[in-house]
């Protein structure tokens, strides 16, 4: 949602297809629901956003209780941020979930999921195209929440070391409580921070960051679940990273 003039909300939906101006966008079955929820009606000014940068202005020509159909008055594409890729554990099904919420909002552009090596003890743990789907799914709610023009990109969990060979030359931090406090280590401009699972990272997982040019890095004294770790690197990183 983002304000109006006068102070009132105007809702963001989400579309899979970018926006033209003079067009007609086609709102799913869940916009519909949201609509009713917000109770729009035609004449109403809403936001489209479609993930990849486009952000269009537009009124609700016609709704039912199976689509909205919203005319497009405006578009604009939007930069994306400085890169920003989060390396999080395969874990617990509604912690990941939570998480990949607060990734959309913060823009991180890059969602990676690591089968560290106590992941396997998890369960349920999030996995599979079919929680990738339910991933999407939260991200598209928090894309519509903030404002957001884009999603990250969600890959397929994979094991570590190929995991570190995806995030190319970024500047790449692994948090670990013995490291240098990550506010201090910026700017940052291209991104990868690696969040251990819960009972935190095998010796063998942090040597092979560290000897892969992965900087050990800190967020404070105490002990934080994965989720609260990855939401405040995130947090960080985006309040000190250029565009």
């Amino acid at each position: 949602m983002v304000e109006r003039g006068g102070g009132a909300t105007v809702a963001t939906f989400f579309v899979e297809t970018a926006p033209v101006i003079g067009a007609v966008s086609v709102l799913a079955e869940a916009a519909a629901r949201h609509a009713r929820v917000r109770r729009l009606e035609a004449g109403d000014p809403v936001r489209l956003a479609d993930g990849a940068g486009t952000i269009a202005a537009g009124t609700i020509t016609r709704m039912d209780h199976r689509a909205v159909e919203v005319s497009v008055t405006a578009c604009a594409m939007v930069e994306r941020a400085a890169p920003l890729t989060l390396l999080v554990p395969v874990a617990d099904r509604d912690r990941m979930l939570w998480l990949a919420e607060k990734a959309a909002e913060f823009g991180v552009t890059a969602w990676r999921p690591v089968v560290y090596a106590r992941s396997r003890s998890v369960s349920p743990r999030g996995e599979g195209a079919g929680f990738d789907a339910k991933v999407m799914a939260r991200m598209i709610g928090a894309l519509e929440q903030s404002g957001g023009a884009w999603l990250p990109r969600i890959h397929a969990a994979c094991g570590l070391d190929a995991a570190i060979d995806a995030c190319g030359a970024a500047q790449r931090f692994v948090l670990h409580a013995g490291g240098a406090a990550l506010t201090a280590l910026g700017p940052f401009t291209d991104t990868a921070v690696a969040v251990g699972p819960e009972g935190g990272l095998e010796a063998e997982e942090l040597a092979l960051l560290e000897a892969r040019g992965w900087r050990a890095a800190s967020l404070g004294n105490t002990t934080l679940r994965f989720e609260t770790a990855g939401v405040a690197a995130a947090a960080i990183v985006r309040a000190t990273q250029g565009r």
